[in-house]
């Protein structure tokens, strides 16, 4: 080619690669816009689903907070339930113990109603048997007399004053309407409580005797201890003072049935 042609060829060549280059960059900017168009709906439905995505995870967050909540309400319900069921357990227990409670205090009463009625018919008894007693006093006649005697200090009944005992309780069978009475005495020894509590005691092992061994009826006994006091013989002495040591049996009978006892221990 010669110098003349590519003089004129390349201003041609120039307009068409700058035409080009417009042509590329027009091109350019339509893809784009054309892209941005497309891609921009996307972006704001991605950025409406993200939201809502947020949206549905805070629902169920809340959600789970208040399952987790109505968890915790169900198990202290369950709690309170079964703290509710022991309470009513032992309530029943309870209530069952008082139950059998009341059965057995009622049993008592009811035992307690009939031993007193028992001990009121008992107490007539002995009412009208007292009263049959005392009538007519003046009837009864001193018909026998019995005195044992007893060691110092002691208010145990010796087997000499024991057989004299049971003579005077065989003696009593021919009695229908009689009284005894039991009268305790010691000597001076000792001071004036202690020796009228021992004539108590003294006199009442006579009376335990008389009831025990021969079924003497304790509404006919009197018994009385009087302690140091009516003396029989001489203090001073040893053998007096045994003699004061001693329990009287007097038998008094409206029977006016002879045999007196006038016997006494020495």
């Amino acid at each position: 080619m010669s110098n003349v042609t590519k003089y004129f060829r390349r201003p041609v060549m120039s307009r068409i690669l700058a035409l080009a280059a417009v042509l590329a960059v027009s091109f350019g900017c339509a893809t784009k816009k054309h892209v941005r168009m497309q891609v921009d709906p996307l972006q704001q439905r991605v950025g409406q689903m993200e939201a809502r995505a947020k949206q549905t995870d805070a629902a169920i967050g809340d959600l789970q907070r208040g399952v987790s909540l109505a968890d915790e309400h169900a198990l202290a319900a369950d709690a309170k339930a079964r703290e509710a069921g022991q309470l009513a357990a032992k309530a029943n227990e309870a209530a069952a113990r008082v139950g059998q409670q009341a059965e057995a205090a009622q049993a008592s009463a009811d035992k307690a109603q009939t031993a007193a009625e028992r001990g009121l018919s008992r107490t007539a008894e002995l009412d009208r048997k007292i009263t049959g007693l005392v009538t007519g006093l003046e009837d009864y006649k001193l018909t026998a007399t019995e005195t044992v005697l007893f060691d110092f200090g002691k208010s145990k009944l010796t087997e000499e004053s024991k057989a004299k005992l049971d003579d005077t309780a065989a003696r009593l069978r021919d009695h229908r309407r009689y009284v005894i009475e039991v009268q305790g005495f010691t000597d001076k020894i000792g001071g004036q409580e202690y020796n009228l509590e021992l004539s108590r005691k003294r006199a009442a092992e006579v009376v335990r005797y008389l009831t025990v061994a021969h079924k003497v009826p304790l509404y006919r006994i009197h018994i009385l201890g009087l302690g140091s006091v009516l003396p029989v013989a001489d203090d001073k002495t040893s053998e007096g003072r045994k003699q004061n040591r001693r329990v009287e049996v007097k038998v008094y009978s409206a029977d006016h049935a002879t045999g007196k006892l006038t016997s006494s221990l020495q």
